[in-house]
This record gives C-alpha cells, structure tokens and sequence, in this order.
C-alpha cells in the first residue's frame, strides 16, 4: 500500500504566517505601477524621495511620541540589548531624521517615501500586518497653505492613479479638544471621550459625562461633534457650538484651507467630520482621510503635527499623509479601474540555432524589451499558458 503520510514540518515551510502575503506576477506588475503612478504627483510638487530604516529604537515609537500601541508593535534585541522595533509609521521616522540632518535648516523641507510597515494586528480584524505605504511629508511651515498644498496633492495623487468615485473627509483636532479643555475634561475622561465619539456612540459618551458630574448644556455641546460632517455648510453650524477661542480659530483655519482647495480646483472631493479622531495622538490640528469604494476603511490618512519634531530636539510645524499602497490597490482592482500599463515582457522559445537565438534576444532587449530567451522543449500550449500566467505580454516561437 502506497505510504501517503504528509510531512507537516514541509508542508508548513511554504505558507506565511498571518497576515502577510506573497506577491508576483501580474499583480505584483499592476501594484508597482499604481505607485509609479501615485508618485509622479509627488515629485510634481517638488517633494524628494527619502528613505528611513525598516526598524529602529523602540523610543522612536514609543507611548510619549504618541504613535502605535506598545503591544502592536514588533520589537525584538539587538546584540548590546537594545529594543528595536519593526517600522510600524514612517511619520516619527522622518521626523528623527529631520531632527538629525536638517537641525539648523529654516526653509521647509518636502520629502515623499515608500516602503512597508509592520503592525501586530489582532487575527481577528482580518487587516494585514505587513502593508506597503507611500507618503509625503512637508516640514517646517505651519500655514493654512501647507494644509492645503498636502490635502490637493492627494487629490491628483489619487486622480492620478485612475480612481474616479472617492473623498476626502478632514476633521480639526483642536476644535474637539478645545471642547473638551472648556469643559475641564481630564486626560483620562477625554481619551475615554474620543473612543466613544470615535465609534458614534453618543449612549456611552453621555453616560461617561454625565458620570463625571458635567453639565448638560456642556454635555450637548461636546457630543455636537457627532452631527457635524457634511459639505462646507457645517463649519458655521459648528462655528456656533465653538463656545472657546481654541475652537473657534480651528474652524476659521478649515474655512481657510477650504478656499484654498477651491483655488486648488479639488473642492468636490473634499468633505467635513468635526468627529473625526486618530489613535495617532501626534496630530495636532487638521486630520483627513481619504474614502472610496469596496473598501473597508480608509485608503490613506494625514495632518498636521506640530508639535513632534520637537520631541527629536527640533522644533518644527509639519504635516503629511500617508496612503495603503495595499488598499489603493485593492480597490482600484474592485472597481475595474487599474490603469493600464505597457508590458513589455516577452517570451522567447527558441529551437534554432543558439548563436541565432542569442542575437534576436539581444535585438529585442535593445528595442526596449525584457526579453526572457527558454529553449522549446514543450508543446508550444504549454508556454502560451505560462506566458499568461507569469505577466508575459507574448511570447515568440524563434525557429530560423
């Protein structure tokens, strides 16, 4: 009887852990191209390509930074003892390396980057733990200018890749906070606060209030927050509920940046949400995300934070944004709105002479082709088939 016993240990070699994948082919082609794509519009606006290591010191993300969970990161010892971290945002990794290379420099810096990031999700939110992120960083300018320079970047960023259907929804940090600092909210009951109108719940922010013996009227006023999203009509609808000057002056800079936008010609992708929060707890003033369809939360996010430089030793205003290459991808491929690119792949079988087929490879990879020269010692189906399934544009049978 045939022994059909399955080696497990093997078996258990070629798959990935969760929450990471294999990528190639064709699709591998598509993904590349889409960020080709993203970061033409990058450069456009004069922002220059940098890049930070793939891990670094665990204070470089630690909790007084403001950035990822202490128990979502991968972190790991080097040979001296020193906890390191797999990159979980490039945010705080730009910033230490402004800090360190441009100290002195008083003219903002623009950077954009690529790469992948790595955060300890739990299985069950069924998210990637390794993604592939693209971004732009503007350092050095605190104006309603720079805000709206970052937020239009996007815009034709994401144009530019072929999405059509999509919106940027921007929110004010400082308005909810300046709500919350009139109220004389602690930290603690804030942070609680934030949760709650985070995931709308207004039941469980009432309840949280009322329990830390605030005002009714107060209580109205700080769950406000959660019916102010919309077009641009909703920032005089909040200008009323802005009883402190701190909220006040945040709406005013939203006005500002919106016409901005107008200027920019991006007005009608962009929307309000005065509810909008981060679990990034660096922002400081202007948050946005990006939303479009056949997706399940946003395709890229960004602010202004103005206050992290300085915890490097630099103090500088910045703001940026950053966009899930992986999600871009994804919901570019569900929509059926990949951008169509040259494949210039080509397939040479050949049962000629070698010196001959040589030649005529050479002459293709001359022409501008990536030409793959193989020796035909199949049927010719058999490397159509392979053609297709490896990202091959055609493949050419050599013969004479």
């Amino acid at each position: 009887m045939e022994d059909k016993t399955v080696d497990y240990s093997k078996k258990r070699l070629v798959h990935t852990p969760e929450g990471v994948r294999d990528i190639y082919g064709k699709e591998y082609a598509n993904k590349e191209n889409i960020q080709k794509l993203f970061e033409e519009k990058l450069h456009c606006y004069g922002y220059q390509n940098i890049q930070t290591p793939t891990f670094e010191f665990f204070d470089v993300f630690s909790k007084e930074i403001g950035t990822i969970a202490s128990k979502e990161l991968y972190k790991f010892f080097d040979k001296e003892g020193n906890t390191l971290v797999l990159r979980p945002d490039f945010t705080p990794s730009i910033a230490r390396c402004a800090a360190k290379y441009f100290m002195d420099e008083t003219i903002p810096l623009r950077f954009c980057y690529s790469g992948n990031n790595f955060i300890n999700n739990n299985n069950l939110q069924g998210k990637l733990k390794e993604t592939t992120q693209m971004g732009a960083e503007l350092i050095g300018d605190a104006s309603a200018e720079a805000d709206a320079e970052m937020i239009a970047m996007l815009v034709e960023a994401l144009l530019n890749v072929g999405l059509q259907e999509f919106q940027i929804s921007i929110g004010q940090i400082d308005y909810f906070k300046g709500l919350c600092a009139y109220a004389q909210l602690d930290s603690e009951t804030e942070l609680a606060l934030r949760e709650f109108i985070s995931n709308r719940n207004d039941f469980g922010a009432h309840e949280l209030l009322t329990g830390k013996n605030i005002a009714e009227p107060l209580i109205q006023t700080l769950l406000s927050v959660n019916s102010l999203f919309g077009g641009v009509d909703i920032l005089d609808k909040a200008l009323a509920y802005a009883n402190n000057p701190r909220s006040q002056k945040a709406i005013e800079r939203l006005k500002q940046i919106y016409e901005l936008l107008l200027i920019y010609g991006v007005a009608e992708y962009i929307s309000f949400d005065l509810a909008m929060v981060s679990k990034y707890n660096y922002y400081t003033g202007v948050i946005f995300n990006a939303y479009t369809y056949q997706t399940g939360s946003a395709i890229a996010k960004g602010g202004r934070y103005d206050n992290l430089l300085e915890k490097f030793g630099k103090p500088a205003p910045a703001t940026g944004f950053v966009v899930i290459i992986d999600d871009l991808v994804t919901a570019l491929t569900r929509q059926g709105l990949c951008p169509v690119f040259e494949n210039k792949n080509i397939l040479l079988v050949y049962s000629c002479d070698i010196k001959t087929a040589i030649a005529k490879a050479h002459k293709y990879r001359t022409e501008g082709y990536f030409a793959v020269l193989t020796k035909m010692e199949n049927v010719q189906e058999a490397y159509l088939r392979f053609a297709n399934e490896n990202n091959f544009s055609k493949v050419i049978f050599l013969d004479s």
